[in-house]
């Protein structure tokens, strides 16, 4: 095996696969990254069982093979590599590294311990790369973290027609995302569902957001089912995990909520400065007053003598006054998550729950973006 590359197209692909690499192993050879070179193409592929990375870039090959070396070694090798043409040659279990005058060299790991890597499933469909990175991290910030319970870290990937539907949930929250999508024929009248983890999800969503499109094969099988996501000669597969989120249908219905406006980055910037005092678990509190176009929502945090306050503009419909509070770093993961310079919010009262949706620039009459992003927040009982 022997091939040349330029240094920064070998880092990129070294780069790309060292995401699918487990933190820990117990099988050494997962910590392992494949590489293949033929007919001018390298291959670079790593797999830890749950999700699988390939990347293909060109090469100069002079000799064609395959080789299994430490992922890790590998990407640091690559990250201090000079500028310029890599020459990589395998002589025996030695694999060798070399660009402008430096020279590594790397044993290998047995490739027959390897495992076949899993073949992607059939496409199902196409979305534009940017919209589905960026839905993908408005929902993430509601997944769980508990990996005793593995359902609720995970991100239901629900398509339908020409609509994705990305949600999720941790008990506390529950925020999800719609955006449209472009079936491949024959799928348009389909409707499937799938349960990812949500880290994995987030990070192969990131790393193809300049791929221009990227497409989703979908394996439909409940429990071990794949879904697979390629894009800009990049490709990933990921397991699903088992089971699927609750249902948010009646959940996000607030019929007979105190309707309240606010502009979004203004609430951000005060939940971020009254936050500043308040103790762990101790929440933040907004009390909503006066009519459409002439109200305001009062922040406050606090307790005693280290309390802080900021009064913003704000409509509020539907009753004459309205409080709620929150904690502070779940209601900042859900502002984060908005894009739009409004924000509506139906309130139900303290402990009880609360709807953000974002109100776009061309108003509420804007049906594109009204309901396209919701973000479910649990108001807390005790209020400062």
């Amino acid at each position: 095996m022997e091939f040349r590359v330029e240094r920064g197209v070998l880092a990129e692909a070294v780069g790309w696969a060292a995401r699918a690499l487990p933190a820990r192993t117990p099988v050494p050879v997962l910590g392992g990254l494949l590489l293949t070179a033929t007919a001018g193409r390298l291959g670079v592929s790593g797999f830890d069982f749950e999700t699988a990375a390939r990347v293909e870039a060109d090469a100069e090959v002079a000799a064609d093979g395959e080789v299994l070396v430490l992922g890790r070694r590998l990407l640091d090798i690559c990250k201090v590599l000079p500028d310029g043409p890599v020459s990589c040659v395998l002589e025996g279990t030695r694999f060798t590294v070399e660009a402008g005058g430096t020279r590594f060299g790397l044993s290998t790991l047995p490739r027959e311990e390897y495992p076949a890597l899993p073949t992607p499933p059939e496409v199902y469909g196409t979305v534009d790369a940017g919209a589905f990175a960026a839905a993908v991290g408005q929902v993430a910030v509601a997944a769980g973290r508990d990996d005793t319970l593995p359902v609720l870290t995970g991100i239901q990937l629900r398509l339908a027609g020409d609509a994705m539907t990305l949600a999720a949930c941790d008990r506390y929250r529950y925020a999800v995302r719609r955006l449209e999508w472009k079936p491949e024929a024959g799928t348009a009248d389909g409707e499937v569902e799938a349960l990812l983890p949500a880290r994995r999800l987030l990070d192969v969503a990131r790393s193809l957001a300049r791929c221009g499109d990227v497409r989703i094969g979908l394996d439909a099988t409940a429990g071990g089912g794949l879904v697979g996501f390629e894009g800009g000669g990049m490709r990933s597969v990921v397991r699903q995990l088992d089971g699927r989120l609750p249902a948010y249908g009646s959940l996000f219905d607030t019929a007979g909520a105190a309707v309240a406006e606010v502009g979004c980055g203004e609430l951000r910037e005060a939940v971020r400065r009254v936050a500043v005092v308040a103790e762990a678990n101790s929440p933040v509190r907004l009390d909503f007053s006066g009519g459409p176009g002439a109200g305001s929502v009062l922040l406050r945090a606090g307790y005693g003598d280290d309390v802080a306050s900021q009064r913003l503009p704000a409509s509020l419909s539907g009753a004459d006054e309205a409080t709620v509070a929150f904690n502070p770093a779940y209601l900042l993961d859900a502002l984060n998550s908005f894009e739009a310079p409004g924000l509506r919010l139906e309130l139900l009262g303290a402990g009880q729950r609360a709807l953000l949706e974002a109100v776009p620039e061309g108003g509420a009459g804007d049906e594109e973006a009204v309901g396209s992003h919701r973000h479910l927040l649990m108001s807390v009982r005790q209020l400062v």
